[in-house]
């Protein structure tokens, strides 16, 4: 089983790997798969934030 370290750690990986994602297909003008991605991009923001992770510094799209 997962300690907290551990999720918030591949939650933190996740995240820089969707808004990577994210950033391309908006530069590709690729609203499907960006809407697509948007979601994942909540979910992952919203447990970053309540595992006390400050977004921030982190946070690159700013939705």
């Amino acid at each position: 089983m997962l300690s907290g370290i551990e999720v918030t750690k591949q939650a933190l990986d996740d995240f820089k790997k969707i808004q990577k994602y994210m950033l391309l297909a908006k530069e590709e003008n690729a609203t499907k798969t960006y809407a697509e991605l948007k979601e994942e991009y909540l979910a992952l923001k919203a447990l970053l934030n309540v595992s006390g992770v400050n977004m921030t510094d982190i946070d690159r799209i700013k939705e």
